[in-house]
Protein backbone atom coordinates (compact mmCIF):
# COMPACT_ATOMS: atom_id res chain seq x y z
CA UNK A 1 0.00 0.00 0.00
CA UNK A 2 1.44 3.58 -0.47
CA UNK A 3 2.00 5.58 2.35
CA UNK A 4 -0.49 7.68 3.49
CA UNK A 5 -3.06 6.28 1.56
CA UNK A 6 -7.13 5.60 2.74
CA UNK A 7 -7.71 1.78 3.72
CA UNK A 8 -10.50 2.17 1.62
CA UNK A 9 -7.70 1.74 -0.93
CA UNK A 10 -5.34 -0.46 0.00
CA UNK A 11 -6.30 -3.22 -2.10
CA UNK A 12 -5.91 -0.87 -5.23
CA UNK A 13 -2.85 -2.52 -7.19
CA UNK A 14 -0.03 -0.04 -7.44
CA UNK A 15 0.03 -0.43 -11.41
CA UNK A 16 -3.41 1.68 -11.70
CA UNK A 17 -1.43 4.78 -9.75
CA UNK A 18 0.41 4.72 -12.67
CA UNK A 19 -1.41 3.88 -16.10
CA UNK A 20 0.96 3.27 -19.26
CA UNK A 21 -0.34 5.72 -21.97
CA UNK A 22 1.67 4.12 -25.09
CA UNK A 23 0.34 1.02 -24.78
CA UNK A 24 -1.73 0.23 -28.03
CA UNK A 25 -5.08 -1.73 -25.44
CA UNK A 26 -7.17 -0.33 -23.79
CA UNK A 27 -5.93 1.58 -20.33
CA UNK A 28 -9.29 1.00 -18.67
CA UNK A 29 -8.34 -3.04 -18.61
CA UNK A 30 -4.44 -2.35 -18.39
CA UNK A 31 -4.97 -0.61 -15.04
CA UNK A 32 -7.90 -3.24 -13.82
CA UNK A 33 -5.86 -6.11 -12.28
CA UNK A 34 -8.42 -7.03 -9.68
CA UNK A 35 -11.91 -8.97 -11.33
CA UNK A 36 -14.34 -7.59 -9.33
CA UNK A 37 -13.02 -4.14 -10.55
CA UNK A 38 -12.81 -5.23 -14.08
CA UNK A 39 -16.71 -6.18 -13.52
CA UNK A 40 -17.78 -2.59 -12.19
CA UNK A 41 -17.39 -1.31 -15.81
CA UNK A 42 -19.92 -3.36 -16.92
CA UNK A 43 -22.55 -1.67 -14.03
CA UNK A 44 -24.85 1.05 -14.40
CA UNK A 45 -23.50 4.25 -14.51
CA UNK A 46 -24.67 6.02 -11.45
CA UNK A 47 -23.25 2.76 -9.74
CA UNK A 48 -19.49 3.36 -11.14
CA UNK A 49 -20.08 6.91 -10.48
CA UNK A 50 -20.42 5.95 -6.56
CA UNK A 51 -17.50 3.07 -6.73
CA UNK A 52 -14.46 4.61 -4.93
CA UNK A 53 -11.41 2.11 -6.02
CA UNK A 54 -13.11 2.45 -9.59
CA UNK A 55 -13.34 6.62 -9.51
CA UNK A 56 -9.68 6.51 -8.40
CA UNK A 57 -8.62 4.42 -11.44
CA UNK A 58 -10.33 6.86 -13.61
CA UNK A 59 -9.39 10.14 -12.00
CA UNK A 60 -5.99 8.77 -12.29
CA UNK A 61 -6.03 7.92 -16.02
CA UNK A 62 -7.83 11.15 -17.02
CA UNK A 63 -5.47 13.10 -14.96
CA UNK A 64 -2.71 11.79 -16.77
CA UNK A 65 -4.72 12.18 -20.15
CA UNK A 66 -5.58 15.44 -19.71
CA UNK A 67 -2.18 16.72 -18.71
CA UNK A 68 -0.86 15.17 -22.00
CA UNK A 69 -3.57 17.31 -23.75
CA UNK A 70 -3.78 17.57 -27.05
CA UNK A 71 -0.67 15.19 -27.14
CA UNK A 72 -3.63 12.44 -26.04
CA UNK A 73 -6.51 13.73 -27.67
CA UNK A 74 -7.42 10.38 -29.18
CA UNK A 75 -6.99 8.75 -26.01
CA UNK A 76 -9.35 10.94 -24.08
CA UNK A 77 -11.97 10.41 -26.44
CA UNK A 78 -11.62 6.39 -26.24
CA UNK A 79 -11.77 6.32 -22.46
CA UNK A 80 -14.95 9.31 -22.38
CA UNK A 81 -16.82 6.49 -24.55
CA UNK A 82 -16.47 4.18 -20.93
CA UNK A 83 -17.56 7.05 -18.86
CA UNK A 84 -15.89 10.62 -17.54
CA UNK A 85 -14.88 11.22 -13.92
CA UNK A 86 -17.47 13.45 -12.56
CA UNK A 87 -14.45 15.18 -10.40
CA UNK A 88 -13.18 15.74 -13.93
CA UNK A 89 -15.67 16.18 -15.83
CA UNK A 90 -15.51 19.67 -17.13
CA UNK A 91 -11.54 19.84 -18.21
CA UNK A 92 -12.62 16.21 -19.93
CA UNK A 93 -15.66 18.03 -21.49
CA UNK A 94 -13.17 21.13 -22.58
CA UNK A 95 -10.75 18.31 -24.36
CA UNK A 96 -13.64 16.89 -26.13
CA UNK A 97 -14.96 20.38 -27.15
CA UNK A 98 -11.11 21.37 -28.73
CA UNK A 99 -10.80 24.24 -26.23
CA UNK A 100 -7.27 25.71 -26.88
CA UNK A 101 -4.95 28.52 -26.17
CA UNK A 102 -4.99 31.16 -23.40
CA UNK A 103 -8.56 31.39 -22.55
CA UNK A 104 -8.11 33.55 -19.25
CA UNK A 105 -6.28 36.08 -21.29
CA UNK A 106 -9.38 36.36 -23.61
CA UNK A 107 -12.20 35.83 -21.27
CA UNK A 108 -10.26 38.79 -19.35
CA UNK A 109 -10.21 40.88 -22.33
CA UNK A 110 -13.76 41.34 -22.51
CA UNK A 111 -15.94 44.04 -21.07
CA UNK A 112 -18.10 42.69 -18.60
CA UNK A 113 -19.06 45.29 -17.25
CA UNK A 114 -20.45 48.24 -19.59
CA UNK A 115 -24.46 48.33 -19.26
CA UNK A 116 -25.99 46.93 -22.53
CA UNK A 117 -29.55 46.26 -23.63
CA UNK A 118 -29.47 42.35 -22.68
CA UNK A 119 -28.55 43.07 -19.18
CA UNK A 120 -32.10 42.57 -18.04
CA UNK A 121 -32.98 39.92 -19.68
CA UNK A 122 -30.37 38.44 -18.14
CA UNK A 123 -31.44 39.65 -14.68
CA UNK A 124 -34.77 37.96 -15.55
CA UNK A 125 -33.67 34.86 -16.65
CA UNK A 126 -31.14 33.86 -13.92
CA UNK A 127 -33.08 33.15 -11.16
CA UNK A 128 -35.45 30.64 -12.91
CA UNK A 129 -32.26 28.78 -14.27
CA UNK A 130 -31.73 25.38 -12.39
CA UNK A 131 -32.55 27.12 -9.11
CA UNK A 132 -32.92 24.41 -7.00
CA UNK A 133 -29.09 24.31 -6.92
CA UNK A 134 -27.64 25.44 -4.25
CA UNK A 135 -24.27 26.35 -6.29
CA UNK A 136 -26.00 28.22 -8.90
CA UNK A 137 -28.84 29.41 -6.53
CA UNK A 138 -26.29 31.12 -4.52
CA UNK A 139 -25.19 35.01 -4.53
CA UNK A 140 -22.12 34.23 -6.14
CA UNK A 141 -23.53 32.16 -8.37
CA UNK A 142 -25.84 34.75 -9.71
CA UNK A 143 -22.60 36.88 -10.23
CA UNK A 144 -20.64 34.44 -12.19
CA UNK A 145 -23.59 33.59 -14.38
CA UNK A 146 -24.22 37.04 -15.35
CA UNK A 147 -20.16 37.93 -16.23
CA UNK A 148 -20.13 34.41 -18.33
CA UNK A 149 -23.35 35.26 -19.94
CA UNK A 150 -22.62 39.11 -20.51
CA UNK A 151 -19.27 37.68 -22.23
CA UNK A 152 -20.55 35.06 -24.82
CA UNK A 153 -23.50 38.50 -25.70
CA UNK A 154 -20.25 41.21 -26.32
CA UNK A 155 -18.13 38.42 -28.18
CA UNK A 156 -20.66 37.10 -30.66
CA UNK A 157 -22.05 40.49 -31.67
CA UNK A 158 -23.47 39.00 -34.60
CA UNK A 159 -25.82 36.52 -32.16
CA UNK A 160 -28.25 37.97 -29.65
CA UNK A 161 -29.65 36.72 -26.45
CA UNK A 162 -32.80 34.41 -26.67
CA UNK A 163 -33.80 32.93 -23.61
CA UNK A 164 -32.52 29.74 -22.95
CA UNK A 165 -28.92 30.73 -23.30
CA UNK A 166 -28.81 30.82 -19.37
CA UNK A 167 -29.80 27.06 -19.50
CA UNK A 168 -27.09 26.35 -21.87
CA UNK A 169 -24.70 28.47 -19.43
CA UNK A 170 -26.12 26.30 -16.80
CA UNK A 171 -23.38 22.58 -16.98
CA UNK A 172 -20.85 24.62 -18.11
CA UNK A 173 -20.93 26.78 -15.22
CA UNK A 174 -21.69 24.38 -12.56
CA UNK A 175 -18.60 22.35 -13.48
CA UNK A 176 -16.06 24.91 -14.01
CA UNK A 177 -17.54 26.99 -10.88
CA UNK A 178 -14.34 28.45 -10.11
CA UNK A 179 -13.26 28.97 -13.63
CA UNK A 180 -15.31 31.19 -15.67
CA UNK A 181 -13.28 31.81 -18.28
CA UNK A 182 -13.08 27.85 -19.22
CA UNK A 183 -17.08 28.03 -18.59
CA UNK A 184 -17.23 30.80 -21.15
CA UNK A 185 -14.86 29.25 -23.17
CA UNK A 186 -16.95 25.64 -23.27
CA UNK A 187 -19.84 27.50 -24.15
CA UNK A 188 -18.55 29.35 -26.68
CA UNK A 189 -17.00 25.85 -28.41
CA UNK A 190 -20.35 24.30 -28.12
CA UNK A 191 -22.86 26.86 -29.07
CA UNK A 192 -21.03 26.48 -32.91
CA UNK A 193 -21.10 22.93 -33.39
CA UNK A 194 -24.23 22.02 -32.16
CA UNK A 195 -26.61 25.23 -32.02
CA UNK A 196 -24.92 27.05 -35.31
CA UNK A 197 -26.84 30.82 -35.99
CA UNK A 198 -29.45 29.29 -33.55
CA UNK A 199 -28.69 32.71 -32.21
CA UNK A 200 -29.76 35.12 -34.92
CA UNK A 201 -31.45 37.70 -34.72
CA UNK A 202 -34.34 36.28 -36.90
CA UNK A 203 -33.14 32.44 -36.67
CA UNK A 204 -36.92 30.97 -38.32
CA UNK A 205 -35.08 29.44 -41.18
CA UNK A 206 -32.46 27.83 -39.38
CA UNK A 207 -35.43 26.27 -36.37
CA UNK A 208 -37.52 25.45 -39.34
CA UNK A 209 -35.01 23.31 -41.32
CA UNK A 210 -34.08 21.75 -37.78
CA UNK A 211 -37.38 20.70 -36.78
CA UNK A 212 -37.91 19.91 -40.36
CA UNK A 213 -34.78 17.20 -40.23
CA UNK A 214 -36.42 16.11 -36.80
CA UNK A 215 -39.70 15.23 -38.47
CA UNK A 216 -38.21 13.03 -41.25
CA UNK A 217 -36.38 11.35 -38.38
CA UNK A 218 -39.19 10.57 -36.15
CA UNK A 219 -41.25 9.24 -39.54
CA UNK A 220 -37.40 7.76 -40.21
CA UNK A 221 -37.06 5.49 -37.02
CA UNK A 222 -40.53 5.23 -35.83
CA UNK A 223 -43.24 5.76 -38.98
CA UNK A 224 -46.08 4.06 -36.67
CA UNK A 225 -45.52 7.16 -33.99
CA UNK A 226 -44.33 9.76 -36.77
CA UNK A 227 -48.36 8.82 -38.86
CA UNK A 228 -50.04 9.03 -35.23
CA UNK A 229 -48.43 12.70 -34.45
CA UNK A 230 -49.10 13.61 -37.89
CA UNK A 231 -52.78 12.97 -38.01
CA UNK A 232 -53.55 14.54 -34.76
CA UNK A 233 -51.41 17.43 -35.68
CA UNK A 234 -48.66 17.12 -32.89
CA UNK A 235 -45.98 18.73 -35.03
CA UNK A 236 -42.37 19.52 -33.20
CA UNK A 237 -42.89 23.12 -33.54
CA UNK A 238 -45.27 23.10 -30.24
CA UNK A 239 -42.30 20.64 -28.18
CA UNK A 240 -39.04 20.79 -29.62
CA UNK A 241 -37.48 24.24 -29.63
CA UNK A 242 -36.62 24.53 -25.74
CA UNK A 243 -35.85 20.61 -26.34
CA UNK A 244 -32.95 22.15 -29.51
CA UNK A 245 -32.66 25.64 -28.22
CA UNK A 246 -31.08 24.96 -24.80
CA UNK A 247 -30.29 21.14 -25.99
CA UNK A 248 -32.43 19.35 -23.46
CA UNK A 249 -30.92 21.81 -20.42
CA UNK A 250 -34.09 23.07 -20.12
CA UNK A 251 -36.14 20.12 -19.77
CA UNK A 252 -33.88 18.06 -17.69
CA UNK A 253 -32.46 18.33 -14.22
CA UNK A 254 -28.32 19.14 -14.43
CA UNK A 255 -27.88 15.70 -13.08
CA UNK A 256 -29.20 13.81 -16.05
CA UNK A 257 -27.78 16.67 -18.63
CA UNK A 258 -24.02 15.54 -16.91
CA UNK A 259 -24.72 11.89 -18.14
CA UNK A 260 -26.89 13.21 -21.38
CA UNK A 261 -24.22 15.31 -22.44
CA UNK A 262 -21.24 13.02 -22.14
CA UNK A 263 -22.51 11.12 -24.69
CA UNK A 264 -23.61 14.00 -27.12
CA UNK A 265 -20.40 15.80 -26.62
CA UNK A 266 -19.03 12.38 -28.35
CA UNK A 267 -21.28 12.74 -31.35
CA UNK A 268 -21.86 15.35 -34.07
CA UNK A 269 -24.13 18.03 -34.59
CA UNK A 270 -26.87 15.34 -35.51
CA UNK A 271 -26.93 13.39 -32.52
CA UNK A 272 -29.28 15.81 -30.51
CA UNK A 273 -32.17 14.43 -33.10
CA UNK A 274 -31.76 10.69 -31.87
CA UNK A 275 -31.72 11.96 -28.25
CA UNK A 276 -35.34 13.50 -29.40
CA UNK A 277 -36.56 10.24 -30.90
CA UNK A 278 -35.19 8.11 -28.09
CA UNK A 279 -37.17 10.61 -25.69
CA UNK A 280 -40.32 10.35 -27.99
CA UNK A 281 -40.03 6.78 -28.19
CA UNK A 282 -40.05 6.51 -23.95
CA UNK A 283 -43.26 7.96 -24.22
CA UNK A 284 -44.39 5.97 -26.82
CA UNK A 285 -47.38 4.21 -25.45
CA UNK A 286 -48.99 7.15 -23.83
CA UNK A 287 -48.72 9.37 -27.06
CA UNK A 288 -49.59 6.62 -29.20
CA UNK A 289 -53.09 6.40 -26.78
CA UNK A 290 -53.68 10.26 -26.88
CA UNK A 291 -54.89 12.86 -29.10
CA UNK A 292 -53.78 16.12 -29.21
CA UNK A 293 -54.77 18.10 -26.00
CA UNK A 294 -53.74 15.15 -24.07
CA UNK A 295 -50.39 15.20 -25.55
CA UNK A 296 -49.60 18.88 -25.02
CA UNK A 297 -50.85 18.35 -21.25
CA UNK A 298 -48.24 15.22 -21.38
CA UNK A 299 -45.54 17.81 -22.88
CA UNK A 300 -46.05 21.01 -20.13
CA UNK A 301 -44.88 18.46 -17.52
CA UNK A 302 -42.56 16.04 -19.32
CA UNK A 303 -42.94 12.52 -17.59
CA UNK A 304 -39.76 11.49 -15.63
CA UNK A 305 -37.30 10.09 -18.26
CA UNK A 306 -34.95 7.41 -17.92
CA UNK A 307 -31.56 9.14 -19.01
CA UNK A 308 -29.27 5.68 -19.23
CA UNK A 309 -31.77 4.33 -21.57
CA UNK A 310 -32.12 7.46 -23.37
CA UNK A 311 -28.64 7.40 -23.99
CA UNK A 312 -28.59 3.62 -24.90
CA UNK A 313 -31.41 4.01 -27.75
CA UNK A 314 -30.06 7.47 -28.70
CA UNK A 315 -26.51 5.58 -29.48
CA UNK A 316 -28.48 2.93 -31.60
CA UNK A 317 -30.62 5.14 -33.44
CA UNK A 318 -27.55 7.02 -34.16
CA UNK A 319 -25.80 3.94 -35.58
CA UNK A 320 -28.45 3.25 -38.15
CA UNK A 321 -29.10 6.89 -39.42
CA UNK A 322 -26.76 7.12 -42.27
CA UNK A 323 -24.51 10.16 -42.06
CA UNK A 324 -26.47 12.33 -45.32
CA UNK A 325 -29.61 11.85 -43.69
CA UNK A 326 -29.44 14.46 -41.30
CA UNK A 327 -28.01 17.09 -43.95
CA UNK A 328 -28.55 20.98 -43.09
CA UNK A 329 -27.21 23.78 -45.29
CA UNK A 330 -27.64 25.70 -42.00
CA UNK A 331 -25.47 23.99 -40.49
CA UNK A 332 -22.24 25.16 -39.34
CA UNK A 333 -20.00 25.75 -42.71
CA UNK A 334 -16.94 22.33 -43.09
CA UNK A 335 -13.92 23.56 -41.01
CA UNK A 336 -10.60 23.88 -42.45
CA UNK A 337 -8.38 21.77 -43.66
CA UNK A 338 -6.64 20.48 -40.50
CA UNK A 339 -9.05 21.48 -37.52
CA UNK A 340 -9.45 18.24 -35.94
CA UNK A 341 -11.07 19.82 -32.70
CA UNK A 342 -13.78 16.82 -33.69
CA UNK A 343 -11.61 14.35 -34.20
CA UNK A 344 -12.05 10.94 -32.14
CA UNK A 345 -9.75 7.90 -32.11
CA UNK A 346 -9.08 6.04 -35.55
CA UNK A 347 -11.80 6.03 -38.28
CA UNK A 348 -14.59 4.34 -36.99
CA UNK A 349 -15.02 7.78 -34.22
CA UNK A 350 -14.52 10.35 -36.59
CA UNK A 351 -16.65 9.13 -38.25
CA UNK A 352 -19.51 9.34 -35.70
CA UNK A 353 -17.92 12.63 -34.37
CA UNK A 354 -17.27 14.43 -37.71
CA UNK A 355 -20.36 16.13 -39.54
CA UNK A 356 -21.27 15.45 -43.13
CA UNK A 357 -20.39 19.22 -43.80
CA UNK A 358 -16.71 18.29 -43.01
CA UNK A 359 -16.55 15.40 -45.85
CA UNK A 360 -14.99 16.86 -48.83
CA UNK A 361 -17.58 17.57 -51.49
CA UNK A 362 -18.23 15.81 -54.50
CA UNK A 363 -20.39 15.31 -57.01
CA UNK A 364 -21.96 12.73 -55.32
CA UNK A 365 -22.27 14.67 -52.30
CA UNK A 366 -26.26 15.81 -51.10
CA UNK A 367 -27.29 19.25 -52.83
CA UNK A 368 -28.96 22.00 -50.96
CA UNK A 369 -33.04 22.06 -50.62
CA UNK A 370 -35.29 24.80 -50.32
CA UNK A 371 -37.29 24.74 -47.08
CA UNK A 372 -40.52 24.36 -48.71
CA UNK A 373 -39.13 21.30 -50.93
CA UNK A 374 -37.86 19.53 -47.87
CA UNK A 375 -40.96 20.27 -45.92
CA UNK A 376 -43.04 18.19 -48.60
CA UNK A 377 -41.09 15.22 -47.91
CA UNK A 378 -41.76 13.03 -44.96
CA UNK A 379 -39.02 10.43 -45.39
CA UNK A 380 -35.03 11.89 -45.43
CA UNK A 381 -32.69 11.73 -48.45
CA UNK A 382 -29.22 10.24 -48.42
CA UNK A 383 -26.43 11.13 -50.99
CA UNK A 384 -24.84 8.62 -53.45
CA UNK A 385 -21.90 8.31 -51.57
CA UNK A 386 -23.88 6.68 -48.49
CA UNK A 387 -25.56 4.71 -50.89
CA UNK A 388 -22.24 3.47 -52.37
CA UNK A 389 -20.63 3.15 -49.08
CA UNK A 390 -23.93 0.98 -47.34
CA UNK A 391 -24.44 -1.29 -50.12
CA UNK A 392 -20.63 -2.41 -50.45
CA UNK A 393 -20.71 -1.48 -54.19
CA UNK A 394 -17.66 -1.77 -56.21
CA UNK A 395 -15.72 1.31 -56.15
CA UNK A 396 -12.27 2.34 -58.63
CA UNK A 397 -12.35 -1.95 -58.44
CA UNK A 398 -11.99 -2.17 -54.62
CA UNK A 399 -14.62 -3.56 -53.00
CA UNK A 400 -16.52 -2.07 -49.76
CA UNK A 401 -15.75 -3.93 -46.81
CA UNK A 402 -18.54 -4.58 -44.49
CA UNK A 403 -18.36 -2.32 -41.48
CA UNK A 404 -20.29 -3.93 -38.57
CA UNK A 405 -21.02 -0.51 -36.97
CA UNK A 406 -23.24 0.41 -40.55
CA UNK A 407 -26.46 -0.66 -41.22
CA UNK A 408 -27.03 -2.63 -44.31
CA UNK A 409 -29.28 -1.27 -46.55
CA UNK A 410 -31.64 -2.28 -49.56
CA UNK A 411 -31.86 -0.20 -52.96
CA UNK A 412 -35.23 -0.01 -54.02
CA UNK A 413 -35.50 0.81 -57.59
CA UNK A 414 -39.05 2.28 -58.72
CA UNK A 415 -38.89 3.62 -62.56
CA UNK A 416 -40.12 1.15 -65.10
CA UNK A 417 -38.74 -2.10 -65.50
CA UNK A 418 -38.03 -1.25 -69.51
CA UNK A 419 -35.63 1.74 -67.48
CA UNK A 420 -34.87 -0.98 -64.81
CA UNK A 421 -33.40 -3.29 -67.58
CA UNK A 422 -31.51 -0.40 -69.08
CA UNK A 423 -29.29 -0.38 -66.01
CA UNK A 424 -30.14 -0.25 -62.03
CA UNK A 425 -27.38 -0.50 -59.11
CA UNK A 426 -26.19 -3.78 -58.06
CA UNK A 427 -28.76 -5.82 -55.90
CA UNK A 428 -31.88 -3.55 -55.78
CA UNK A 429 -34.88 -4.50 -56.43
CA UNK A 430 -37.68 -3.29 -59.19
CA UNK A 431 -40.78 -2.02 -57.91
CA UNK A 432 -42.59 0.30 -60.57
CA UNK A 433 -44.55 2.89 -58.94
CA UNK A 434 -47.58 2.69 -61.03
CA UNK A 435 -48.20 -0.73 -59.99
CA UNK A 436 -46.37 -0.76 -56.64
CA UNK A 437 -49.89 0.21 -54.29
CA UNK A 438 -53.46 -0.35 -54.13
CA UNK A 439 -56.69 1.92 -54.23
CA UNK A 440 -56.33 1.76 -50.53
CA UNK A 441 -52.24 2.06 -50.38
CA UNK A 442 -51.53 -1.00 -49.37
CA UNK A 443 -48.40 -2.73 -51.41
CA UNK A 444 -49.54 -5.13 -54.25
CA UNK A 445 -47.64 -8.67 -53.17
CA UNK A 446 -45.58 -9.64 -55.53
CA UNK A 447 -42.10 -11.26 -55.21
CA UNK A 448 -39.98 -7.90 -55.34
CA UNK A 449 -42.52 -6.53 -52.22
CA UNK A 450 -41.52 -10.16 -50.65
CA UNK A 451 -37.82 -9.20 -50.66
CA UNK A 452 -39.02 -5.90 -49.30
CA UNK A 453 -40.37 -7.06 -46.61
CA UNK A 454 -38.34 -9.26 -45.55
CA UNK A 455 -35.69 -6.26 -45.10
CA UNK A 456 -38.04 -4.77 -43.12
CA UNK A 457 -35.93 -2.82 -40.81
CA UNK A 458 -32.77 -2.37 -42.58
CA UNK A 459 -32.18 0.66 -44.16
CA UNK A 460 -33.88 1.02 -47.88
CA UNK A 461 -33.84 3.50 -50.36
CA UNK A 462 -35.80 4.85 -52.92
CA UNK A 463 -34.54 5.34 -56.56
CA UNK A 464 -36.27 7.17 -59.16
CA UNK A 465 -35.70 9.15 -61.99
CA UNK A 466 -37.77 11.89 -60.40
CA UNK A 467 -37.44 13.06 -56.60
CA UNK A 468 -41.43 14.07 -56.69
CA UNK A 469 -42.03 10.24 -57.64
CA UNK A 470 -39.79 8.78 -55.19
CA UNK A 471 -40.61 11.08 -52.29
CA UNK A 472 -44.25 9.84 -52.85
CA UNK A 473 -43.29 6.41 -52.91
CA UNK A 474 -41.52 6.34 -49.50
CA UNK A 475 -44.49 8.86 -48.32
CA UNK A 476 -46.99 5.70 -49.15
CA UNK A 477 -43.79 3.03 -46.84
CA UNK A 478 -43.90 5.20 -44.37
CA UNK A 479 -47.93 5.30 -44.17
CA UNK A 480 -47.81 1.45 -43.91
CA UNK A 481 -45.42 2.06 -41.24
CA UNK A 482 -42.27 0.60 -42.74
CA UNK A 483 -39.43 1.94 -40.74
CA UNK A 484 -35.60 3.85 -41.98
CA UNK A 485 -37.15 4.81 -45.34
CA UNK A 486 -34.73 7.47 -47.63
CA UNK A 487 -34.62 8.42 -51.20
CA UNK A 488 -31.50 8.57 -52.81
CA UNK A 489 -30.44 12.63 -53.46
CA UNK A 490 -30.70 13.25 -57.76
CA UNK A 491 -32.29 10.06 -57.91
CA UNK A 492 -30.97 7.30 -60.61
CA UNK A 493 -29.42 10.23 -62.56
CA UNK A 494 -26.98 10.73 -59.81
CA UNK A 495 -25.31 7.04 -60.01
CA UNK A 496 -25.21 7.03 -64.05
CA UNK A 497 -21.38 8.87 -64.26
CA UNK A 498 -20.02 6.22 -61.51
CA UNK A 499 -20.14 3.66 -63.68
CA UNK A 500 -22.04 1.46 -60.95
CA UNK A 501 -25.13 0.75 -62.94
CA UNK A 502 -25.29 -3.08 -63.99
CA UNK A 503 -27.31 -4.62 -66.94
CA UNK A 504 -28.97 -7.67 -66.32
CA UNK A 505 -27.45 -10.78 -68.82
CA UNK A 506 -29.90 -11.51 -71.40
CA UNK A 507 -32.24 -14.57 -70.88
CA UNK A 508 -31.22 -17.45 -73.14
Amino acid sequence: MRIGAPVRLKDVAGEAYYPLLEDEQSSLSQSNSSNELSCTVTLPLIIRERDTEYQLIRIILFDRLLKAYPYKKNLVWKEARVDIPPLIRGLAWAALLGVEGDIQAKYDSIDKDTPIPTDRQIEVDIPRCHQYDELLSSPQGHRKFRRVLKAWVVSHPDLVYWQGLDSLCAPFLWLNFNNEALAYACMSAFIPKYLYNFFLKDNSHVIQEYLTVFSQMIAFHDPELSNHLNEIGFIPDLYAIPWFLTMFTHVFPLHKIFHLWDTLLLGNSSFPFCIGVAILQQLRDRLLANGFNECILLFSDLPEIDIERCVRESINLFCWTPKSATYRQHAQPPKAQGDSSTNGFGKTANYYSSDYQDMPKTDLSREPLALSDLKAEVSPRISAEDLIDLCELSVGGQTKRSKASKPKILAVDIRSIEDFGRGHISGSISIPYSTAFSPDGELVQCPATGTLQSFRGRVIVVISHAMKSAAMFATHLVKVNYPRVTTLDGGINKMKPTGLLTVPSPQI
